[in-house]
């Protein structure tokens, strides 16, 4: 999804003519601002207007009908006034009329629609009624995932329409600091106890910050620090008291100790896990690392003390075997061996965060994301659940930090781990996403057509 920098987020309200996109726009603005009337083609030009949805101030945008004419017609000019509409916004509410059905104009609209790099949210109007739920149905074979069954014009299903919305709106506190060009990257540093991570922070600074020395937990509290890396960026970088096994978590403050570096690791944005190259990859560091990862930070692995390894191919081959047998979910996660205390290496590790950070913030284009989707459905077809097969229909990319998929299908929630395993490797691999985790959401539906399709 794409935001308009120093803005409010942008949604656009698109479809044919009379399908109640004006009636739309004011229901959610709160006030008469488009003219409703029952004759098609009523609103010409965009209107914009702010607007309280989910919570969050957007910016609303009430289009021209969308309508198949030629480029130098009125028809056509508003239809490339609402296709420019689309491309500026960060989401598109495609309106349907459920009262009278799809039309072959709202079919060649969705097609055109899931060709490009923005969210959509598929609203059935003029659903009010016993009946109108169920005339919401046929919309699902468009393939824009769940209609939402609304009356702009009684305010019916208001609340669904602000849930649904909220899904593809970034937090308000992100959105905030996106806005902040000077806000520094949030960088945590954590390992085990003695691997190294206070001399790693006093070489990245370039002075003695931190107490130093072969004992083991010289670190007690988690320490914030500010600093401008060679890139010239900003960094706040956070070196955590080390973690031990729970089980030798005996004295009060090292309960404290814990829960800090936990505690800093739900706050970051990226991760630098220091392993003691003499000592491996451990269950310690591996634990830390499955809860970095469940917590959707992006992870460096700074492998610690290299200058003091003997047979450095040996150490890297079992540190490979262990992260392809024991952290599938980082796949590809970067490794930079360095000596943090003579500094040989140290130059890598910066310019590694960075480009973990730049891949956990990327977003992928609907448009682009469902070719490759499709491209993985023909290579390998869902399989066979209880004799039937599974309908998978649509993806979008609604939010990146991490990078998160939703799957759109008939029956999506019975999809196998194995094949949802698939489809996150084949993301992976496809766009370059190593050592990131990775979301995979499945929506299902109940669709009433689908296996009569």
């Amino acid at each position: 999804m794409r935001y308009v920098s120093a803005m409010s987020p942008t949604i656009a309200i698109i479809g044919r003519p009379n399908v109640g996109k004006s009636s739309l726009f004011n229901r959610l603005v709160g006030r008469r601002i488009a003219i409703v009337d029952d004759t098609p083609g009523v609103t010409r030009d965009r209107k914009e207007a702010e607007a309280r949805i989910a919570g969050r101030n957007v910016r609303l945008l009430d289009t021209a009908g969308l309508e198949e004419a030629t480029p130098e017609t009125i028809a056509g000019r508003m239809r490339a006034s609402s296709e420019a509409a689309v491309r500026e916004s960060d989401l598109v509410l495609f309106v349907i009329d459920a009262r009278s059905g799809l039309t072959p104009a709202d079919r060649a609209f969705a097609d055109w629609l899931r060709r490009q790099p923005v969210p959509v949210v598929l609203v059935a109007n003029k659903t009010e009624g016993r009946l109108g739920g169920y005339a919401a149905m046929e919309a699902y074979e468009l393939g824009l995932g769940d209609p939402i069954a609304v009356s702009a014009e009684h305010g019916d299903g208001m609340g669904e329409l602000h849930d649904a919305v909220r899904e593809y709106l970034p937090d308000e506190d992100e959105e905030k600091s996106r806005d902040r060009a000077d806000r520094p990257l949030r960088l945590a540093i954590i390992g085990r106890p003695n691997a190294g991570k206070s001399t790693l922070l006093n070489r990245l600074l370039g002075e003695e910050r931190m107490i130093t020395g072969p004992e083991p937990g010289l670190t007690r509290d988690s320490v914030a620090v500010e600093w401008t890396d060679a890139t010239g960026g900003k960094v706040r970088l956070v070196d955590t008291a080390g973690l031990r096994k729970k089980a030798r978590i005996e004295q009060a403050l090292e309960k404290m100790s814990a829960a800090a570096s936990i505690a800093a690791l739900k706050e970051c944005e990226v991760a630098i896990l220091v392993v003691d190259a003499l000592l491996g990859m451990e269950e310690q560091e591996l634990r830390l690392a499955r809860l970095a990862e469940r917590e959707g930070r992006a992870v460096v692995i700074a492998l610690n003390k290299w200058d003091a390894v003997e047979d450095r191919e040996a150490t890297r081959r079992r540190l490979e075997d262990t992260l392809m047998t024991s952290l599938t979910q980082l796949r590809g996660i970067p490794v930079v061996p360095l000596s943090a205390q003579t500094g040989r290496g140290a130059d890598r590790l910066m310019p590694a965060v960075r480009e973990a950070y730049a891949l956990w913030n990327r977003r992928i284009g609907t448009g682009e994301l469902n070719r490759w989707f499709e491209t993985m459905l023909a290579r390998h077809p869902t399989p066979l659940v209880e004799g039937r097969r599974i309908k998978l229909r649509y993806a979008t990319m609604p939010k990146a930090r991490p990078p998160t998929i939703v799957v759109f299908g008939t029956r999506a929630e019975t999809l196998p781990e194995d094949y949802r395993r698939y489809l996150v490797n084949g993301f992976r691999e496809a766009f370059g996403m190593s050592g990131v985790p990775i979301r995979l959401q499945l929506r299902g539906t109940s669709n009433p057509y689908a296996d009569e399709e």
